[in-house]
């Protein structure tokens, strides 16, 4: 994956929507589960919105982004926030990631291993995570469905128009690969003004699909000792509706 560049200064005002507070309330729900842990590392932690609140309620979070603009801002936020907790921001890959011991849970939200379009590099963040974790840490994140790629495919182009902000995003699939690459227009306002100046940049982002099945098998061969996977936020299995695939792999 790319790093953000010129994304990430709009980024939080393009996802501000986002469901953070579920992604936070589910990996709650497996730690009741799997064991309650103190560290916890956050791979594709942008923005740190998920990050800052784990911290604020008193984990020790490693942030980990490919994107330093991104580990910026998020820096900013936590400060913006009054700090609270620690956060330890780390600019890695995460197919290659190291905090230099082992911690006990890892989390991967919001889709970020659907930006790792190769299986030999989805393999190997997760040999990286098996060998970040502690014996029985758990590591949890969620994809996209194939299906939901195909919707966006369906369903495209989308048109954002909102006051400081707009965009035009088109996306193009390729079903062999099930693999989307979406193309964003964007203009916002510059200097957070209201001086009516906008800045237009270009984003392309390339994310592919793996079935339940593949991603299960993937962790296994990694080593993981268990693995279940829920759908759509919940502790229930995925059926052929699920839009978000989600995974608890335990070491």
């Amino acid at each position: 994956m790319e790093a953000y560049t010129q994304f990430a200064t709009v980024y939080d005002r393009l996802m501000a929507d986002m469901p953070y507070p579920q992604w936070i309330a589910f990996a709650d729900a497996c730690w009741q589960r799997y064991g309650k842990p103190r560290t916890v590392v956050d791979l594709g932690c942008g923005t740190g919105s998920v990050a800052i609140p784990l911290a604020r309620a008193g984990y020790t979070v490693y942030g980990i982004d490919i994107s330093s603009d991104m580990l910026t801002i998020g820096r900013s936020k936590q400060d913006a926030a009054g700090g609270g907790g620690t956060i330890t921001w780390l600019e890695q890959d995460m197919a290659e990631w190291d905090i230099g011991a082992q911690a006990d849970s890892v989390i991967s939200f919001c889709d970020c291993i659907n930006y790792l379009t190769e299986e030999d590099d989805v393999l190997a963040a997760f040999q990286a995570t098996y060998a970040g974790l502690k014996p029985g840490g758990v590591f949890l994140f969620d994809v996209h469905a194939p299906r939901t790629l195909q919707c966006y495919a369906e369903e495209q182009p989308f048109v954002l128009d909102e006051p400081g902000i707009a965009y035009i995003w088109t996306s193009e699939l390729d079903e062999d690969r099930m693999e989307i690459e979406h193309h964003l227009t964007i203009f916002a306002e510059e200097g957070g003004g209201s001086g009516g100046t906008y800045a237009r940049f270009e984003e392309v982002h390339v994310q592919r699909a793996y079935d339940a099945e593949w991603i299960t098998e993937a962790l296994l061969a990694a080593g993981f000792s268990k693995v279940e996977p829920f759908g759509d936020f919940k502790l229930e299995a995925p059926d052929d509706d699920t839009e978000r695939l989600f995974f608890a792999a335990v070491k």
